[in-house]
């Protein structure tokens, strides 16, 4: 659980809340004149309604979709943006092993195996697993083409979307001049500039199951922060209770690490960051993110044990 700690001063803080990409934003700009400030707002949303529409999946002329349709057929030529996004994915599914990764199976690639000797659950994830392989997009750069390898293939940014709407918005807003705010995007949260009594902005963190208590601390200007819960899942599949996030290497849940919080300067990268370092567990996860530059972890697992990466400074 996060959320941002404000102060007050000279400046005001203006706030305006909203759903946007099926989730509640709240946008908070430090500035002398009201006024100014909701129209700064009302940039910062015009660009995430474009991030929204530019990555749907549900409207059928999209580019994502125009990608999705041509699998196993032939690459699809994308604007610079799509595919300077889809190229960091990919290096941040290379990086986790493929714990992030892009890519899933159509949903009518995926059926339960009938037969008396065969178990439904068990292979239809494993079918899942196959189709879902980063290394099978191939991005050509002097083209600028996207092509999946294998029909049935598919991609989405469900898991970086919000974040990478929020570092756009951001861009937008000091672009116009707003030198200090705190965007909260449907719980992730990226922050610039000072408050208006010119202290850091600051978050309290939290056990996920007692969300109304905040045990520590931590300084976030010029950060984005975002959080991954390993909580009940349930599956189309089989219409049964899953416990945990699934481990995209084999199929099985996850559960020794009961939330991640991701602290690094772009919400596009701490969005990518957050799930997999509980697919990866503890230890692997904080050699991970101790190797890495700019970047910084706290986990609870589930017996509300507390872990942090180096350096990192949590005020207890």
């Amino acid at each position: 659980m996060l959320a941002v700690k404000k102060s007050t001063g000279a400046s005001t803080i203006s706030t305006r809340e909203t759903r946007l990409m099926g989730n509640r934003f709240e946008i908070s700009l430090v500035a002398n004149d009201p006024v100014w400030a909701y129209a700064r707002i009302d940039s910062a949303i015009s660009e995430i309604n474009r991030v929204e529409k530019l990555l749907s999946t549900f409207t059928e002329d999209s580019i994502i979709n125009k990608i999705n349709r041509n699998a196993g057929i032939k690459p699809v030529r994308v604007d610079a943006e799509v595919f300077r996004l889809i190229d960091r994915a990919l290096q941040v599914s290379s990086l986790t092993d493929g714990a992030f990764d892009i890519t899933y199976a159509a949903a009518s690639t995926i059926s339960l195996d009938k037969s008396a000797d065969a178990t439904p659950v068990v292979t239809a994830v494993k079918r899942k697993v196959n189709l879902t392989n980063y290394t099978n997009v191939v991005l050509d750069f002097a083209a600028q083409t996207v092509y999946l390898k294998n029909k049935g293939m598919r991609i989405g940014f469900g898991a970086i979307s919000r974040g990478y709407a929020a570092d756009r918005a951001k861009y937008i807003l000091q672009m116009e001049g707003v030198s200090s705010g705190v965007i909260n995007a449907g719980g992730d949260l990226l922050a610039w500039g000072l408050q208006p009594d010119n202290t850091p902005w600051t978050i309290a963190t939290a056990d996920p199951s007692q969300a109304n208590q905040p045990y520590a601390g931590v300084n976030i200007s010029n950060m984005a922060v975002a959080t991954s819960y390993n909580t009940d899942k349930y599956t189309s599949i089989t219409n049964s209770k899953i416990i945990g996030d699934i481990n995209p290497e084999n199929g099985f849940p996850v559960s020794k690490i009961k939330s991640v919080s991701i602290i690094t300067p772009g919400a596009e990268l701490a969005d990518a960051m957050a799930t997999p370092i509980i697919a990866m567990g503890v230890n692997a996860g904080l050699y991970l993110i101790n190797k890495l530059n700019q970047m910084a972890c706290i986990i609870i697992d589930d017996h509300a044990r507390v872990y942090t990466s180096k350096d990192i400074n949590v005020m207890m």
